[in-house]
Order: C-alpha cells, then sequence, then structure tokens
C-alpha cells in the first residue's frame, strides 16, 4: 500500500529536528524550485538560497534556508541546511539592517569589494524578509 505521509529531518550545524507527518516538502534548488510528495522516487540535489515549505494536515511551515542539500529516500527527507529559519522566528528588523547594508555596499564605488560576497548577503536578506511574510499574524 503506498505510504501517505513524509518524515522530515531538518538538520543544520547548530541543531536537528524532525517534522512529521508531512504531506509535501518543496525546496529551491539550484536548478529551480521543486516538490517532494509521498512515493518520491529516490532523488538527492543541492538547494540555493529560498524557502522550504512543508505542508502538514493542520498547517504549512516556513523556513528561510542560505542552501545546503536534500536527500528522498524511502518517504523520508533529509535536508542538511546551512541555516534553517523558521518564518515565526525571523526578526525583521535585524532582515531589514542587512538588506542595507548590503545594498550599501553593492552601490559604493569601492574597488576592494567582494561583490559575490555582498549579493549573496543581499540575497540571503532578501529571502527572510519574504519568508517573515508567511509567518501567521
Amino acid at each position: 500500500m503506498a505510504e501517505k505521509h513524509l518524515k522530515i529531518e531538518l538538520a543544520t550545524p547548530d541543531s536537528k529536528q524532525s517534522i512529521e507527518p508531512a504531506l509535501s516538502c518543496s525546496a529551491p534548488g539550484v536548478l529551480g524550485r521543486f516538490q517532494i510528495l509521498p512515493n518520491h522516487t529516490a532523488f538527492i540535489s543541492e538547494l540555493a538560497v529560498g524557502e522550504i515549505k512543508i505542508v502538514l494536515p493542520e498547517k504549512t511551515r516556513y523556513f528561510a534556508t542560505s542552501g545546503g542539500f536534500l536527500e528522498v529516500v524511502d518517504n523520508k527527507v533529509l535536508l542538511l541546511l546551512e541555516t534553517a529559519e523558521p518564518a515565526e522566528n525571523i526578526d525583521v528588523a535585524r532582515a531589514n539592517q542587512a538588506k542595507e547594508r548590503a545594498s550599501e555596499r553593492l552601490h559604493s564605488k569601492n574597488a576592494s569589494l567582494d561583490m559575490l560576497r555582498a549579493e549573496a548577503a543581499l540575497a540571503r536578506a532578501l529571502n527572510r524578509l519574504k519568508v517573515a511574510e508567511r509567518a501567521s499574524p
């Protein structure tokens, strides 16, 4: 009989949590967003900066991530992430400050500026602000 749920495990360098039963998991692959449903084939993907969406029977949870890897085997989804910040825990003021700092760096004429690093910082800050909007009031 086909399984109807997923077991999700999120692991970062600082924490590990299990979320189950889940109905689906959407993630930001480096080649585009994708969704995992129960009975998905074995799969592995590199993840980019973006939003992880986990649909549970009673609610939907959102996490901001700065990248990592995802593996699917036998209805278990393992997310090995650099960061995984729940939408409800995002400090919007801090994310706005990070966005402003990154924008200022990008608009400066400093020749020694590491453009890739500044662009990555801006992408992470914008992602955190976007995911924070998902938090329930």
